[in-house]
This record gives structure tokens, sequence and C-alpha cells, in this order.
């Protein structure tokens, strides 16, 4: 077997197409008062940034240092020093790494595994809607402002369900409703969205229903409505399934058209939850199980928190905040390339660890992904004379 020149993290940085970077920076001009470090060595510091998981710029430029004669591999000349890396993530617009996000999910999509439990069955495109915040010092972060002592950021995310990969991701302040961002969502005719129940605006829902696009999501406890038409009752499966028009004077103005409740048990938590739908054709179970695939975005956030470098920040600008989470979505993306390639049943946070491990290591990166321990050989056998 021939020798591997090249480590593990130069093998992962082959995956992106240079081509498309270039045309990138070009579109964007952000190699312009670059200091020296252009676009695709900023990329490699922040990629390196979430897979080692450092925490501060100075660990970032002395672990790319280390690498020394390794560097050629990566692409990049110089080790950036901790000033430069502050200076770029300051003054380097982030929208260059946006567009890099998305421009590479086009390209790897067809390779992801596809999670079509659903979409198969309903035949459309399913998405998952909600967010999450990041709680940040008011001190340090101060255009991040949250509570009267307590800064954060809130990521806006709609999750394509086929494979677990944001379509829509916009950062604002914590305090920024989630229903206000939801409205700059544009979604395909067909299209099903699922969300909780922060999303109930029934302007927004009667719009989402204009267009030709179906809604699961939580009935708030203090709406008002009249039952229509009552189906299945006494199933224990789903407790209640009725149609309804809202009562209210202002509900009747934002949504006039008739809606459809089911009234499912949770287990876990012991509780009733009602779920609102505009679709009047799809049996209760296949409602109550679009509203429990909502739980892949939740595990999705606890990835990026826990096993990359998004609960704390290297740099405290908004500019240096957002060029973080995007090159952040470039590593998820990454790595789910990785995990769909590997024959071995890898789960993200083993990956994530064992690539951090390896990371500097010359070793063949697909024959490692699907065969990551080697099996000792088998002892010769023992001989006796009695």
């Amino acid at each position: 077997m021939p020798e591997i020149k090249v480590n593990l993290f130069s093998q992962i940085l082959n995956i992106i197409d240079r081509n498309m970077v270039n045309k990138l920076v070009r579109k964007h001009q952000s190699d312009k008062h670059s200091k020296g470090i252009n676009t695709w060595t900023h990329l490699v510091s922040m990629l390196f940034c979430h897979l080692a998981k450092v925490s501060s710029l100075r660990e970032i430029s002395n672990g790319l240092r280390s690498a020394t004669g390794n560097l050629n591999h990566l692409g990049v000349e110089t080790a950036p020093c901790k000033s430069s890396l502050s200076y770029i993530n300051q003054h380097r617009g982030w929208e260059v790494f946006r567009d890099m996000y998305f421009d590479l999910l086009e390209v790897l999509e067809p390779s992801l595994a596809l999670r079509r439990q659903y979409a198969s069955r309903l035949r459309r495109k399913i998405y998952l809607m909600d967010s999450t915040v990041v709680s940040l010092c008011l001190s340090v972060f101060d255009w991040a402002h949250f509570r009267t002592r307590k800064g954060g950021v809130k990521l806006h995310t709609v999750l394509d369900y086929d494979n677990c990969l944001p379509t829509f991701l916009h950062v604002t302040e914590a305090r920024k409703h989630d229903s206000t961002v939801a409205k700059q969502v544009e979604f395909p005719k067909g299209a099903v969205v699922v969300m909780d129940r922060a999303y109930l605006d029934f302007d927004w829902l009667y719009v989402l229903d204009s267009i030709g696009v179906f809604f699961v999501t939580r009935l708030k406890s203090n709406v008002l409505y009249e039952t229509l038409a009552r189906y299945n009752e006494g199933l224990a499966y789903h407790l209640k399934d009725e149609d309804i028009s809202l009562l209210s004077p202002k509900g009747q103005r934002q949504y006039p058209k008739d809606l459809r409740v089911v009234k499912v048990y949770d287990a876990d938590k012991q509780e009733e939850i009602l779920l609102l739908t505009n679709n009047t054709s799809w049996t209760a179970q296949t409602i109550s199980g679009l509203y429990k695939a909502r739980w892949e975005i939740e595990i999705f956030f606890k990835h990026i928190k826990q096993v990359l470098k998004i609960k704390t920040f290297v740099g405290t600008s908004h500019n240096a905040v957002m060029v973080q989470v995007w090159t952040a979505m470039i590593t998820i993306l990454l790595l789910r390339y990785l995990l769909c390639k590997a024959k071995y049943d890898w789960s993200l946070s083993n990956l994530v660890g064992f690539l951090r491990i390896n990371l500097m290591v010359k070793i063949n990166l697909w024959q490692w992904l699907n065969q990551p321990f080697v099996r000792p050989e088998q002892p010769p056998p023992k001989w006796s004379l009695f």
C-alpha cells in the first residue's frame, strides 16, 4: 500500500472545490485588504477551530504553525498570527462563507443520505423550523442585547428533513421573536413546514396556506375556537381529530378558513398536545409523526453546540460571530458527507472526537473512515510436546 503523504485535515479540505471558492472570492472581493491572509487561509483557520475545538485565536494560530511542513498540503503559505486572525474576523464580510455553504451544499447534496420516511409517503418537501439561543456576556458582546444583564444571539434555522442540514439560517439578537424572522423565509408550493407554537401567527399561517404550503404546529391553550366536525373518536393513539374555525373576531380576520386540530398524548411528558394543521386529508398518525420528526432540529442544535465551536466565540464583533457560525455550517456539512460515505457506523460525536485526535496524522481518510480500528493479527498456535 503506498504511503500517505498528507494528513486527514488536508484530505477533508480536498472535498471543497477550490474553483468554487475562487469564484466566490471574486464575487465578494473578499481578498481585498486581506492583510496577507486570503479567504482560503481564513476558511482553513476557522475549520481547524471547529474540528480541533480550540478556545482562542492564539490556539488556532499555534495549532497551524505547529503543522510546519504540512501547511502547503492545506493550501496555506503561512500560518496566520493571532492579531491578523482577529482583524480578518472583524473585517472580512461573512457573506462569502454563507454563499460558500450553500454552493457546497448544492454540490454535496446528491451524495448525502436522505431521510424520506415521511417525504416519500407524502411526496413533498418537509422543512423543520425552530431557533436556539446562544448566551453571551453582555459586557463583551455589547451589540447582542437580550436582557438587562445578559446578552445572546438567536439562530433562526430551517432544516431540510431529507438531509438534516440548514436551508435557511439567520442570526439575530436573542430577543428577536421567532415569528418575525419566519416571515422572511420563502417555501416552495406544496412543501410541509413543521414548527413549534412560537410560530403561531395566524396572519403568516394564512399566507402559507394561500401559496399552497402545508403546516403542522402546536396550538396554544388560549386560542378560542369552535368544533365543526369530529372524527375517529375513542382511539387511544390520537384522542381527538376535529375540524375547527377560530372564534375571536381577530382570529377570524387573520385566518378566515377552517383548520384541523389533532389531539395526541405525549407519553414522555405525560401531557396532551394539540396539533394544528391546514391539511384535512392526512391521517392523524401522519400529522403526529410529522410533528415528532421536528425533534431532528433539536438534535441538530445539540450537535452544533456540543460537537462544534459554536457555544463560545473567538471574536466579539458581529461580523466575527457570523463568520464562526457560517464556517460551523460548512464544517457540519463536511462531517455529514463523511458520515454518509463511511461504511463504519459512526455517530457524529464519535467521528468528530476521532478526527480531533488524528487531524494531523498521515493516514488514508477513506480507509480510516471505513475501518478506524486495526484488528490485531491472530497469534500463532501454541505447540506442546505433551
